[in-house]
């Protein structure tokens, strides 16, 4: 919706209150309703080509997977019985589709067994990696009996896409039966690693390995290995120059068995096999003979040493460095507590996870059979290595696991938890949320280079199809960290469940996946944080900086001498003394680039006052203006002010004035908005209403006073002759208010676009402006006018407002 679009929209909900329709709401029993917008809107997006959005060639693409090869430029995509390949030019918009239903008879089947057609008993393609040079691997849970195949996609710089519908292969431990059931999976040397539930009643919770030349290796069936488990993510880490040291970890969580008393207390763990395990030669014969587990930790320290713990792991994500054998391993937590709900970012060292697995293992021992430290004799090898050249000693050396001993191999079956859990760097969480409108669910993380350091911004994607864009910032010696959210996105028109995310560094990009599509989103666009150097530096964004003429992508390596950046402090006073201000705006840190607006109102009614700070972390206060007087706004019960502007519930005829927005920031002070407002009196805008919608249908009279009811949006003018009562006349406030809220936003938008945006309402609009304004002129003259000494005290009340 465009800014003028919504501006009109916006006035004509706001102009609804004059005559009643909303009275019952600000009669200070009910609170009035607050909408929360986002910092950069869908439109925001699409309107500096900041974002696009493919939603299938039908329009319903029901997104299960997705897979960014940067290689071949290519973004692959797994929806409901269909798969797309999509080429990620800079101009290229082309696409290509492969239509992959379940095998015949699956969907009968899978239906007679009492799933719901449509959500359950289709080909879900939930994995898709890669295979090889030229093929890819797909797997779909089709209609409740899995499925595999092979897709062409050629080589780099060509566009294939195609599948032999004929070379189908079971998918059985590869992917769930159940499109709904979690999973994780890695591709590895031809082999793939799978943490699932594989059987058709989700209860079989294992690691797989499957495919390649080696045997199929899986878990035991023991509680003390999985106990419910929910897996989340799926990494090969390699431990050192030696590839047979390589370990596939998952993370996930489940029921934790340790936990004494507490009934259903749940844990996050990262467990690991080796990847060369092949089980052992008479004890766990193809089961895993290397999988060990421990508790990965994240909390806030509390008072009196209580610490609130978030359990609940919600994505993982693997932050790769320069030295791939130690990437930071980010992990996104919710609580599972009944009193609050919270979200939380945890960052972990490999380093801490390996010395976690080289302590000491967790044994149940003792009279009261307790959990503890296990003290007694460790065998060699020891359990959990892998079979290589480091483990191996002069006349102790083992060419695979199945030269193992059986002692090695029972002790790793009876203890395969850790005793010493993983706690994250600093021993805290990065990122803290707490009681928000939305949830927090996928995490993709980027490092990016400033003038003052490395900083690691972290994009969020919500259960409401948003995407909070994040840096945590470390002060001096203190471990609190300081959280500046830079953005938040607007990425999908309607609320939608964030999927997936991929973010390409190469093309500075964000994938984002939900049921509605694949939104592609710029990971930054300097522009929008103004035209000044002080609004660039109070941005804090890592990926911009002031060039001496525009905000504009910061690069390292860049030859441009003159670039302003910072973003520990954000402190446009020591970075843009010589930009953009004058002596005396030097010396006050203060910034007024904005033009006078007018805004008018109707007496005893509601007005709002728009102002939005560019930056989340700004302080904004209200001034207004009277004659040669200005001071800051008095707050009270019918004056509010709210995160996007100044709320009038009533407005009284001393409240015209000059209204001055303000938002302060470090030290720097910045004029957003200047407001004039008017107040109108009541009678001459009734009657300026009935002179102009004199030509309406009879319906459109309230016969109980004769005269017309309240302002009717564009579309009611042409439907008219329909509405024969004021509750039908009403019925397009009803649906707005149920509308308006946090996560409803967007669509209040798409309300608003439908029902009033069109050329019709703009010219309406604009002559009712005029009109109001030729009504105060009107009114102004009168006042001054010689006959208005003989007028009685009503009639001058009838036109001249108190002040």
């Amino acid at each position: 919706m465009t800014a003028s679009c919504w501006s009109v929209c916006t006035e004509i909900l706001w102009f609804s209150f004059f005559n009643g329709t909303y009275g019952s709401f600000f009669d200070g029993s009910v609170s009035p309703p607050l909408i929360r917008v986002s910092s950069l809107s869908l439109t925001d997006l699409l309107s500096t080509n900041r974002s696009s959005i493919f939603s299938g060639h039908h329009g319903q693409l029901a997104l299960t997977s997705v897979y960014l090869d940067e290689y071949r430029d290519r973004l692959f995509l797994g929806g409901k019985d269909v798969l797309y390949s999509l080429l990620l030019g800079p101009t290229s918009s082309e696409s290509k589709e492969i239509y992959w239903p379940p095998l015949p008879g699956s969907r009968e089947h899978c239906i007679e067994t009492g799933k719901e057609p449509q959500t359950e008993c289709a080909n879900f393609v939930r994995l898709l990696q890669p295979h090889n040079r030229t093929h890819l691997l797909a797997c779909g849970t089709g209609a409740f009996q899995p499925m595999c195949a092979f897709i062409s996609v050629g080589h780099r710089g060509e566009h294939v896409f195609t599948m032999d519908p004929t070379n189908v292969e079971n998918g059985r431990g590869k992917v769930p039966h159940d499109p709904s059931l979690p999973f994780a999976s890695t591709f590895s040397g031809g082999e793939l690693y799978t943490g699932l539930t594989a059987d058709f009643l989700g209860r079989d919770s294992v690691i797989f390995r499957s495919m390649g030349s080696r045997s199929t290796m899986r878990t035991e069936t023991d509680q003390k290995l999985l106990h419910d488990p929910k897996f989340v993510a799926a990494h090969l880490v390699p431990d050192n120059v030696d590839r047979d040291n390589d370990k596939v970890y998952f993370f996930f969580t489940e029921k934790a068995t340790e936990a004494g008393d507490r009934e259903g207390a749940i844990h996050t763990r990262v467990g690991r096999v080796c990847a060369n395990d092949v089980g052992g030669q008479r004890v766990l014969v193809n089961k895993w003979s290397t999988f060990i587990k421990a508790r990965l930790v994240c909390s806030v320290p509390g008072p009196h040493g209580i610490d609130t713990h978030f359990n609940q792991l919600e994505d993982v994500f693997l932050l790769r460095t320069k030295d791939e054998r130690n990437p930071d391993v980010y992990a996104l937590f919710s609580t599972i507590s009944n009193v609050f709900q919270g979200f939380a970012v945890c960052v972990y060292r490999m380093a801490d996870i390996r010395e976690a697995f080289n302590g000491p293992f967790a044994h149940k021992e003792g009279p009261d059979y307790r959990w503890g430290a296990y003290e007694g004799r460790v065998p060699y090898p020891r359990p959990g290595v892998c079979p290589s050249k480091i483990t191996n000693q002069p006349g102790r050396e083992f060419g695979s696991t199945k030269d193992f001993p059986d002692s090695v191999l029972q002790f790793a079956r009876n203890h395969p938890l850790m005793w010493r859990p993983v706690y994250p760097a600093l021993r805290r969480p990065v990122l803290v949320k707490a009681n928000t409108p939305y949830k927090l669910r996928q995490i993709v993380v980027d490092r990016v280079e400033a003038e003052d350091g490395q900083y690691d911004v972290m994009f969020i994607g919500t259960d409401v199809g948003t995407v909070l864009k994040v840096i945590a910032l470390h002060g001096g010696n203190s471990l609190d960290a300081e959280e500046v959210t830079l953005e938040e996105l607007q990425v999908f028109k309607v609320p939608t469940p964030i999927t997936s995310m991929d973010i390409s560094v190469k093309r500075q990009s964000l994938y984002v996946g939900s049921p509605a599509g694949v939104a592609l989103v710029k990971l930054h666009r300097c522009e929008t944080y103004g035209n000044a150097c002080a609004e660039c530096c109070l941005a804090r964004d890592p990926y911009c900086a002031w060039d001496g003429a525009v905000c504009a992508r910061y690069l390292a390596n860049s030859k441009r001498r003159f670039r302003r950046q910072d973003i520990r402090h954000g402190n446009p006073v020591l970075q843009c003394s010589d930009q953009n201000l004058s002596g005396e705006q030097r010396a006050h840190a203060y910034l007024d680039m904005t033009e006078d607006r007018m805004v008018y109102v109707t007496e005893n009614n509601s007005t709002f006052l728009e102002c939005i700070p560019r930056s989340p972390q700004a302080t904004v206060t209200w001034f207004v203006q009277r004659d040669d007087r200005k001071e800051e706004v008095k707050l009270d019960d019918r004056i509010l002010s709210t995160d996007q502007g100044l709320l009038f519930r009533r407005v009284l005829h001393q409240d015209e004035g000059s209204y001055i927005c303000r938002s302060r920031e470090h030290g720097f002070t910045q004029t957003l908005a200047r407001l004039n407002l008017q107040v109108l009196q009541g009678e001459t805008v009734d009657d300026l209403l009935t002179r102009d919608i004199g030509g309406l249908s009879d319906p459109f009279k309230d016969r109980s006073t004769g005269g017309y009811r309240a302002w009717m949006p564009c579309s009611a003018y042409s439907r008219a002759g329909s509405l024969g009562t004021i509750g039908q006349s009403r019925t397009w406030f009803k649906d707005i208010m149920q509308l308006i809220g946090p996560s409803n936003l967007p669509h209040v938008e798409e309300y608003c676009e439908r029902m009033w945006c069109n050329d019709k309402l703009r010219r309406k609009h604009k002559s009712m402006v005029e009109k109001y304004r030729q009504a105060q002129d009107s009114a102004r003259k009168v006042r001054k006018s010689p006959g208005e000494r003989n007028r009685t005290p009503r009639d001058v009340n009838a036109t001249e407002p108190t002040r």
